[in-house]
């Protein structure tokens, strides 16, 4: 039975082979993405059970999609197919240093159908937490619906919510709107995980204390800033810290660290740790997910977590 819940919209992804502008790139291997579906895949490599909710379309890219989360035994249950609307795809350069560049081609997606209406038929039974971003309700009007409606049956039920705002300014149809509406989101969690990039857009500063300051401000009771190779900086109702990093030898890719992130922020509390032992295990798996290329590929096993975390100096 699955512990957690997930909302997103998974697409394929196709990786250059080599370096250069995607508009040169005459090889690609693909694989998936999705900053919902790479939490959902950490999870499952630590022994969770989480539940995804979105629509794929019935051709080619959905049906693999379909079968890459029956594998790596994500539960499907609340996934349904569209006869109508295509699955979603991503281009992603290969990189020697920095960040890659991405392609988008997602709009009118069958997953960008999903409403309010579809989180009628979720079942909350046995759900201890629900992990929400900020990419749905960028997707579509419906979608916006369907995010504050999983968001409020899930308080209704005294499920723990986490929000990453996990900006994507150019799905919105304003910058003004994106900060209304993801900020407007984020007050109605229990914790709120923003990069401090994201704060200057959303808070206007990137000082982590004064991002916390404006989250707390909003209501929230948790927000954990993350600083990067520096770690992240927590502020709950009773105490401000800092936890340190972790060191990384080389940076491969920085995409999905943030999922990785969250990954064991949400593994942790399903466990029963400490928040500060969730931090630390949040770090971790983001300077292991930098180390790779594909979005999800370095997500650890226990055994690799537990190896990355005894390197740990405070």
């Amino acid at each position: 039975m699955a512990e957690v819940i997930l909302m997103g919209e998974p697409m394929a992804l196709f990786v250059a082979e080599t370096v250069g502008p995607l508009s040169e790139v005459e090889h690609f291997s693909r694989s998936l993405a999705g900053a919902e579906v790479n939490v959902c895949t950490g999870l499952v490599r630590l022994g969770h059970t989480p539940a995804y909710i979105t629509k794929l379309g019935k051709e080619p890219m959905g049906e693999y999609i379909y079968n890459f989360l029956k594998r790596e035994k994500i539960d499907t249950t609340f996934i349904s197919f569209d006869d109508n609307y295509r699955t979603g795809l991503q281009l992603k350069s290969k990189v020697t240093e920095g960040d890659p560049a991405i392609a988008y081609y997602r709009k009118g997606s069958a997953a960008s159908q999903l409403c309010k209406e579809d989180m009628e038929a979720i079942d909350f039974t046995g759900i201890q937490h629900v992990h929400v971003t900020g990419i749905p309700p960028a997707l579509s009007l419906s979608c916006r619906e369907a995010t504050y409606r999983l968001i409020e049956r899930a308080k209704d039920a005294g499920i723990f919510l986490t929000f990453d705002p996990n900006l994507r300014p150019m799905l919105w149809e304003s910058r003004e709107k994106m900060i209304e509406v993801v900020n407007d989101l984020a007050s109605r969690c229990d914790m709120v995980l923003p990069g401090t990039a994201e704060g200057l857009i959303l808070c206007g500063s990137e000082d982590p204390a004064k991002i916390a300051d404006f989250y707390q401000a909003l209501g929230v009771p948790e927000i954990i800033v993350k600083l990067g190779k520096d770690g992240a900086y927590v502020r709950t109702l009773h105490e401000s810290y800092v936890q340190k990093g972790f060191a990384v030898k080389k940076v491969v890719d920085t995409v999905g660290a943030g999922d990785g992130f969250a990954v064991g922020i949400i593994s942790g509390r399903l466990e029963g740790l400490p928040l500060r032992d969730c931090v630390i295990r949040g770090n971790a798996i983001g300077s292991i997910q930098v180390e790779f290329v594909s979005d999800n590929e370095g997500l650890p096993n226990r055994d690799e977590l537990a190896a990355r975390i005894a390197t740990y100096e405070e």
